[in-house]
């Protein structure tokens, strides 16, 4: 090995290095302090054992509370929803019969600007590996299009596109690649 080629490694380990050691860490407690005047979590946890808070000791002994969300009840306005949607041969087109149930998830992610969601584009067998990506990756476009202009965030939506690389169905018939023609919705958590 070149004494060029070590030193290009060296530059490279070191700035490395240094970038991982400027890592910071939090070290502020949450800013939604529950009780300043010393209450202690029993006494604030007492009035109700239904809420969906957490409190605990945050520095200097300061009592914080977390919110935690049931992610059922927050997901039950969209139970019963598809989250498949199927595409003709060739085509990167949302039909007529999807739009509903991509009403109904256009809701929900407006009504809730924390959610976020994967569209996961797919293809069937026939053409080429990488055509096959390039239509996935179109149909998930689609998906993401029309759901945009309902008015939910692009910041929202991420697409990802698996071409014929992940088929639920295996056969090499229509109804096979009728239900790889495919972009599934996936909520993140």
């Amino acid at each position: 090995m070149s004494v060029n080629k070590l030193g290009k490694f060296a530059v490279i380990g070191l700035s490395a290095a240094w970038i991982a050691g400027c890592s910071t860490t939090a070290t502020e407690t949450d800013s939604s302090t529950v009780a300043e005047d010393g209450a202690s979590a029993t006494e604030l946890s007492e009035g109700d054992a239904s809420t969906d808070q957490a409190f605990g000791a945050g520095e200097d002994g300061a009592l914080t509370s977390v919110i935690v969300e049931d992610d059922v009840t927050a997901m039950d306005s969209l139970a019963g929803v598809e989250t498949v949607f199927y595409f003709d041969f060739d085509k990167s087109i949302v039909r007529p019969e999807s739009r509903e149930a991509l009403a109904k998830h256009a809701e929900f992610l407006v009504a809730n600007p924390d959610a976020r969601i994967v569209l996961e584009g797919h293809a069937d067998e026939r053409g080429t590996r990488e055509y096959n990506m390039a239509l996935g990756e179109r149909r998930a476009k689609a998906i993401s299009r029309y759901l945009t202009i309902q008015g939910v965030a692009a910041s929202q939506i991420e697409t990802v596109s698996f071409g014929e690389e992940v088929p639920v169905a295996f056969g090499h018939e229509d109804n096979a690649w009728q239900l790889n023609r495919r972009v599934e919705v996936r909520y993140e958590k």
